[in-house]
């Protein structure tokens, strides 16, 4: 019971089909639940929606989400209807203040940042969370603009996509990684990297989580409360099957992921093998730099 109860979306509807419930008996207002917004920039909303909101049900502390859409850019790929009652722009929680930001990835990784049509809106998001958002979680290509916008860190291009289930090790002490194993499992989804030589040489960034074979992951600038995350934790069990066969459908050279499904078999369900390292981190980010409880990072 850790999300407050948004009135008729379908999301929570279907979340609520496999067991979860929302805190019903509280209000979008309960003064003890952290309130996140979440600007959600993947194509497929409803589905998004769905997979973080999964997360921070099982992260434990009671939130309160209020979903935020781009005023200079209007999606294709959901209802104007859906985007009208279940999110807000901007313009419209600029002047409120809040526990957490969730920046999602994005389809845009072959255009330069400043191609993409709404980066100005992004950037003056990104900027104002600096003083109205106690901390900020960017998530793949969310991840790359921060990087790139805050600090100067460039996206490189992959020669192939970056596509499947990776082994990663924990290689710093951080409240973010606290009760994480190492290694651990985490899905990618990407054609562009993150170099890590670009992210030590920033002073304020600490890199304390990297995969062997898909490179950086988890940075933190401890300071700010800013957590980049260049994977995709918060993917079902069947998203990238549904990535793979939508690549295929269209004719795109695409690999069958890495380490996904049973036996390097398409035709067998894949599991969820990243879902521990997943909840893990939603509840460290929920529970120490969203509420504010920091520990010591050693402790």
């Amino acid at each position: 019971m850790a999300i407050l109860d948004i009135p008729n979306l379908p999301a929570l509807a279907t979340l609520a089909s496999e067991g979860y419930r929302p805190a019903e008996a509280y209000s979008q207002s309960a003064p003890t639940a952290l309130r996140v917004l979440i600007l959600n920039l993947m194509p497929l909303k409803e589905q998004t929606e769905r997979q973080l909101l999964r997360r921070l049900m099982a992260a434990g502390p009671l939130v309160s989400v209020t979903f935020l859409t781009t005023e200079s850019y209007h999606s294709t790929h959901v209802s104007p209807e859906h985007l009208r009652q279940f999110y807000q722009t901007f313009s419209q929680v600029q002047d409120q203040e809040w526990d957490g930001l969730i920046i999602t990835g994005a389809p845009v990784e072959d255009m330069a940042f400043e191609e993409v049509a709404y980066w100005p809106e992004l950037t003056k998001i990104m900027d104002w969370s600096a003083q109205h958002v106690r901390s900020v979680l960017h998530i793949c290509w969310g991840a790359q603009a921060g990087l790139y916008y805050h600090y100067g860190i460039t996206k490189q291009k992959l020669p192939a996509k970056q596509f499947g289930i990776f082994s990663h090790q924990v290689l710093a002490d951080s409240p973010l990684t606290r009760g994480m194993a190492s290694p651990f499992l985490a899905p990618h989804s990407r054609h562009t990297y993150t170099p890590e030589p670009e992210v030590a040489k920033v002073p304020a960034l600490q890199l304390v989580a990297q995969s062997p074979q898909a490179g950086v992951y988890l940075v933190v600038d401890e300071a700010k409360r800013w957590i980049y995350v260049t994977g995709h934790s918060e993917y079902e069990a069947d998203t990238l099957k549904q990535e793979y066969e939508r690549d295929k459908a269209k004719g795109l050279p695409i690999a069958i992921p890495y380490q996904y499904f049973p036996g390097n078999d398409p035709s067998k369900p894949p599991v969820c093998t990243w879902q521990r390292h997943s909840e893990m981190l939603f509840h460290n980010w929920l529970s120490f730099y969203v509420s504010g409880a920091m520990p010591n990072a050693g402790a």
